[in-house]
């Protein structure tokens, strides 16, 4: 079995907000199972046991989730993309199904491309994939609307992010 959706990890991960995922070159990443990702990430166990072992599309569909290997997951460290939403994206699928997560994450993708199309200033992927990521759909609009009446979308962000409790900066 192939993974049909590259943009959302196995494991959770939101591949589709990640800044490798919009970076041009070699260091651009094809999301989870996407086209060359074996030469990214050879060695994936997450992947190795969803997709190929089980058949399945996200480790939220297996029986036996979360099993150990999401013992690591607790949020605390990122890579490119933020780990944060890991388990909290496996319980959404596992409540409202895969079809329904996958939507949110569209329109999630769709605020960050309109963010780095209109507003990225050079320095401000990380950031916008971060806000992407962790606020609310609705901060998201809220804030994508503002930029588009003359706000800052960086500033109009942090401030999102503050109103929610939420640190846009990845955890190392």
């Amino acid at each position: 079995m192939e993974k049909r959706h590259p943009t959302l990890g196995c494991c959770g991960i939101d591949c589709g907000l990640c800044p490798r995922f919009y970076t041009e070159g070699t260091s651009r990443c094809p999301g989870c199972g996407g086209e060359g990702f074996d030469r990214t990430h050879p060695s994936c166990s997450f992947l190795t046991c969803c997709v190929r072992r089980r058949g399945l599309e996200v480790c939220a569909g297996c029986p036996e989730y979360p099993c150990a290997r999401f013992d690591r997951e607790d949020g605390s460290r990122d890579s490119f993309v933020t780990h944060r939403r890991v388990l909290p994206n496996g319980r959404k699928i596992q409540e409202n199904g895969l079809d329904a997560f996958l939507l949110q994450q569209r329109e999630r993708m769709d605020f960050l491309k309109k963010a780095l199309e209109m507003h990225n200033d050079g320095r401000s992927k990380n950031l916008f994939c971060l806000a992407a990521a962790l606020l609310s759909l609705e901060g998201l609009r809220a804030a994508l609307e503002d930029a588009q009446n003359g706000a800052d979308l960086k500033e109009r962000l942090m401030m999102q992010a503050e109103a929610e409790g939420e640190e846009l900066k990845l955890r190392k």
